[in-house]
């Protein structure tokens, strides 16, 4: 038999390793003997199991101090997001927790990454990590199979229509690509032929299902494409369902003159500061224009915001300082 390897002798001469007493049952103590650290113990990273516990069952002038070291280190990290006008939710990234796990793992002294690392070294091992993330989803894909999903958009700014390619699968979603199909989208045979290679491209074997808008050049897409691939269905999507569902309802007459109405009056308030100043005061705070990710879905969710705050609208109309301004006045 191979004989068991030397023990290290402790590096640490500052202070000594504890034994940990845990108690049983019958509440006598189990002593554990005190494990004997190497060398390489130094280099290991990953915090003692207890150390959180330990951290909060601090008591006395200890307990003070890890408060304190505690709120300096916060106001730190907080003026990071404030000097750079960071989003406050990008605290609730699980990349944000990891990061400072692995900033406290490391210790004092550590160099931060420069903006080349950032921008070429570090994104470059990043999109490689990606690359092999993806990987694993597709294994996802042949054994559970997916759904082809796309996200059509118009860039206002250049005048372009986009679609984002999407494929989901019970493992989560994952971007495929973004192309440019300003001259393709208005002709469905051509966004057709587009479709037919991005299943192509996903493996027409892992593709269940291909979700699209139910505008009429998708509607005529998806119907060729289920033609051509007989185990395909092709899916409207239920947002832009919804949202199409929203803007017939907007036709009905009194429907219409209701909403005509609301954003009248939502535009006529938000273009004078002192009325939207009043405004606020009357509604504690709360703003009429509720903006949505659709048009229609915005005219209807402040249509609902007016109504919500009708009594309080009112009373602001009979408000002294009302009658007494020139908006009474104007038609």
């Amino acid at each position: 038999m191979t004989p068991p390897p030397p023990e290290f002798e402790d590096y640490d001469d500052g202070e000594e390793e504890k034994d940990y007493e845990p108690k049983n049952k019958g509440g006598l103590s189990q002593r554990k003997k005190a494990r004997h650290k190497g060398p390489l113990d130094r280099f290991i990273t990953s915090p003692p199991p207890n150390l959180l516990n330990a951290r909060k069952e601090r008591k006395g002038i200890f307990g003070a101090c890890d408060k304190e070291l505690r709120e300096k280190t916060c106001r730190g990290i907080a003026r990071f997001f404030y000097d750079f006008g960071l989003a406050f939710n990008a605290a609730t990234l699980d990349s944000f927790k990891e990061m400072l796990e692995l900033v406290g793992q490391y210790g004092p002294g550590l160099k931060p990454p420069t903006m080349h690392e950032l921008r070429v070294l570090l994104l470059k091992k990043e999109v490689d990590g990606t690359k092999s993330q993806i990987v694993e989803y597709k294994k996802e894909w042949a054994s559970k199979g997916c759904s082809l999903m796309s996200d059509g958009w118009r860039d206002s700014v250049v005048q372009k229509d986009l679609v984002n390619f999407l494929v989901n699968s019970p493992k989560g979603s994952v971007f495929v690509r973004s192309l440019d199909v300003s001259e393709v989208v208005k002709d469905a045979n051509l966004f057709f032929d587009l479709l037919d290679k991005m299943v192509d491209e996903v493996g027409e074997e892992n593709v269940v299902q291909v979700v699209t808008d139910n505008a009429s050049n998708y509607v005529k897409a998806g119907e060729l494409l289920e033609a051509k691939r007989p185990h395909l269905y092709w899916t409207p999507c239920a947002a832009h369902c919804i949202d199409l569902m929203l803007e017939d309802i907007g036709k009905i007459s009194y429907v219409k003159s209701a909403l005509q109405k609301c954003i009248f009056i939502n535009g006529y308030i938000y273009s004078h500061i002192p009325l939207l100043n009043m405004m606020r005061k009357f509604t504690g705070g709360r703003n009429l224009h509720r903006p949505a990710i659709t048009r229609f879905a915005t005219s209807f969710i402040t249509l609902a915001q007016f109504h919500r705050l009708k009594d309080n609208l009112r009373k602001m109309v009979h408000y002294d300082e009302w009658n007494a301004s020139k908006w009474p006045k104007e038609a």
